[in-house]
């Protein structure tokens, strides 16, 4: 009989992607293989301990408690799970994971084969979390410390995009401190109407789209609290497309190509986590096939451009004049119910559950 291997799911974290993470994690533990996996999961909260549920019942556990599901990975971990909003760690029913004799970084590398770090945006999916992964000696899956960082910030990503070629949105680069240009100044550079966004951020957080004078301090001072950099860039009138990638970092491949088609004015945290309306997904999306295979020639080469492994999720624009641009790459992609990367897996024939064994694989 295979051994089963043992996998720690990294999810939560410091960022104003919490939540989402917490939502991704509740479904992968759902969905992974109980006879190949043991599963643990830590939980990072929003001031950075780590916390999981140790490795018996915590006393006092009932049938009757929160707690009735602890045979199950999931069970007693989370509250609200079924609660985009409100989903929680349950942390009364959780305890440090400090390693105890052990140390922290020996019982990351020497208590799971794997450690998979489902977090998302700065404190996780920025190299920082990768980069005390690979300090412990652990084995993880997604993209490395390189990658990570590069793909998190948005405006060395295009710096680097631009510099192999790969088309992207006109933007401009703002830095906390720094004197602001005016409304004006910007716009005749990039256009009548404008996209703020935090550069290390994803998830459309603090993201904002400007149309006058009159919201563009307010639209920066929320963007500056989430980043010390913030890109502003060209508002780009097209379909939004997107393509998810699997790769070692020498070879990826790509999905099918699906489109998202907003309810709201953009695809803002709201229409992506908490609205089930919020957007219409088409997989595949109705392209012409020229068009199809461009845009998956190009999510593979920004995913190996940017030194990118595992997995990845690159958005596109596909203009009426038929240009593709990059809007961005996403290199731990959202794994909840209604997320766009399994999706797009899924209609190119990996089922959830496969996905995640390639993942660890």
């Amino acid at each position: 009989m295979k051994k089963k291997r043992r996998v720690a799911l990294l999810c939560g974290g410091r960022s104003a992607e919490h939540e989402v993470s917490l939502q991704s994690a509740r479904n992968i533990a759902q969905a992974i293989d109980p006879n190949a996996y043991i599963l643990t999961l830590i939980g990072i909260t929003k001031d950075g301990r780590w916390l999981w549920r140790g490795e018996t019942a915590p006393s006092g556990a009932s049938a009757s408690s929160v707690d009735r599901g602890f045979l199950s990975p999931i069970g007693g971990f989370l509250l609200n799970d079924d609660d985009p909003g409100a989903i929680r760690l349950n942390e009364s029913a959780l305890v440090p994971f400090d390693g105890g004799s052990e140390g922290f970084l020996d019982a990351l590398r020497s208590r799971f084969d794997i450690i998979f770090p489902v977090l998302h945006g700065p404190w996780g999916e920025d190299g920082a979390v990768q980069g005390l992964l690979r300090m412990a000696g652990a084995s993880f899956a997604g993209t490395g410390v390189l990658g990570s960082a590069v793909g998190m910030d948005k405006d060395i990503a295009k710096r680097l995009l631009v510099a192999e070629g790969i088309p992207v949105a006109a933007s401009v680069t703002l830095f906390r401190g720094e004197v602001r240009p005016s409304f004006a100044e910007v716009t005749q550079k990039l256009g009548p109407v404008l996209f703020i966004k935090p550069a290390n951020m994803g998830s459309s957080v603090g993201v904002h789209k400007v149309r006058c004078a009159e919201d563009w301090d307010a639209g920066l001072d929320d963007a500056f609290l989430y980043d010390s950099t913030v890109l502003v860039e060209e508002c780009i009138v097209g379909r939004e497309l997107e393509c998810a990638v699997l790769g070692n970092g020498v070879a990826a491949e790509a999905s099918c190509v699906g489109e998202i088609i907003p309810a709201h004015e953009f695809y803002t945290y709201e229409a992506k986590y908490l609205d089930g309306n919020g957007a219409r997904l088409e997989i595949p999306a109705k392209l012409p096939v020229e068009i199809s295979e461009r845009i998956r020639t190009l999510a593979v080469k920004t995913f190996l451009t940017l030194r990118c492994e595992d997995l990845s999720r690159v958005d596109f624009f596909l203009k009426s004049d038929g240009t593709i641009l990059v809007n961005e790459i996403n290199t731990m992609p959202g794994f909840t119910s209604i997320s766009m990367y399994p999706k797009l897996w899924e209609a190119s024939g990996i089922g959830y559950r496969e996905l995640i064994d390639r993942l660890i694989g």
